[in-house]
Parts: C-alpha cells; structure tokens; sequence
C-alpha cells in the first residue's frame, strides 16, 4: 500500500563493540560541582567514541517506532471568526448561564449555525476570561479597602494627636495610673 514505510524486524548487529565509558570520578568531600578542564576533556572523548561506534548505523536510524505510519504533522487549523450576532447571542447565554448541558449547546449551537464544538470551546475560553477577569477585579477591591483602612488608621492617629485624652475618674485618685495615662511618647519635650 502507498505511504506505508516497511522496516525489518531486526536491527543489523553492531560491527565493534561501543567502547566502554570511563569510571565515573571518585566524590571528594567539599568538592562536589567543581568542574576542572581534565575531567570536561575525558567526557568529550568518551563521547566522542560513542559517537564514531555508532555512526554505521546513523544512516539508517530512524526516529519513532519502526512500524509507525510516517504522516506529515497536522496543520494548525486557522482561527474561527464568529459574526457579530454570533458572538451576541453567546455573551447573553454565557452572562444567565455560565455552563451549558449538553442538548442546551446542541440547541444553541443549531440556532446560531455553529457546531457543536465550537459552542463549548467559545464557552470554555469565555469562563476562563471571566474568572480572570473577576479575580483582577477582586485584587483591585482588596488594594482599595486597604487604601482606604490606611486612610482611616492615619486620621485617626492624627486626631488622638491633637486631641487631649480625657480623664479617666480611677486614675485621678491614683498617682501612678495619673502618671501613666498623661504619659505620650509622641509628643515633644519642651
């Protein structure tokens, strides 16, 4: 038949044995990662060797596995473009419904002339944006709340400022808790 690539069943037998590698290197203690020009030397001639007792077979090596069909990649199918009505009518469905049973896209997909399949892509990629969009939305919520507890804190800071504490009656009768409350690290000493 045409298009199919017939392979033996068995690898021809290797001419010379592939030359042994080296002995891995001793690990000396406090020297693990070190790389001295001697050892990048001995690896580029081991694999070297490797490479020239296989090079009879480079020619005929082939890559995947030998009983696979050789057919050319697919093509990356261009991008839908959908009509504006289109696309109007699946931003109403997607903001009531934001999942879509099977027969509903069925449905959906029949009115609108789409496929079945481009139906759930369009709502797939559409709930990935509006969770993206949601959490930005959330983020930019929490960094105004905090902007604006910061806004009170500082406010409120500069009002106990300014403002002198009112007496508290338990310590006006005891000398060290008067002491203590009049006490305001803040303040400057005159």
């Amino acid at each position: 038949p045409a298009g199919v690539i017939r392979v033996p069943a068995h690898r021809p037998a290797a001419a010379a044995p592939p030359a042994a590698p080296p002995p891995p290197p001793v690990p000396v203690p406090g020297l693990s990662g070190l790389t001295f020009p001697w050892m990048e030397t001995t690896r580029r001639i081991a694999k070297d060797r490797l490479s020239a007792a296989l090079s009879p077979f480079a020619a005929t090596r082939r890559i995947g596995h030998p009983y696979q069909n050789r057919t050319p990649p697919k093509r990356k199918k261009p991008r839908t473009s959908f009509s504006r009505v289109q696309i109007c009518e699946l931003e109403k469905r997607f903001h009531r419904q934001k999942y879509l049973a099977s027969a509903e896209r069925a449905t959906l997909a029949k009115a609108l002339k789409m496929t079945d399949a481009q139906v759930k892509t369009w709502f797939q990629n559409r709930r990935t944006k509006w969770r993206r969009q949601t959490a930005e939305e959330r983020e930019a919520e929490r960094q105004q709340a905090n902007r604006l507890m910061l806004h009170l804190q500082q406010e409120a800071f500069q009002k106990s400022l300014s403002q002198p504490l009112p007496q508290d009656p338990l310590c006006m009768h005891n000398s060290s808790l008067y002491a203590l409350q009049n006490l305001q690290p803040w303040a400057e000493d005159n």
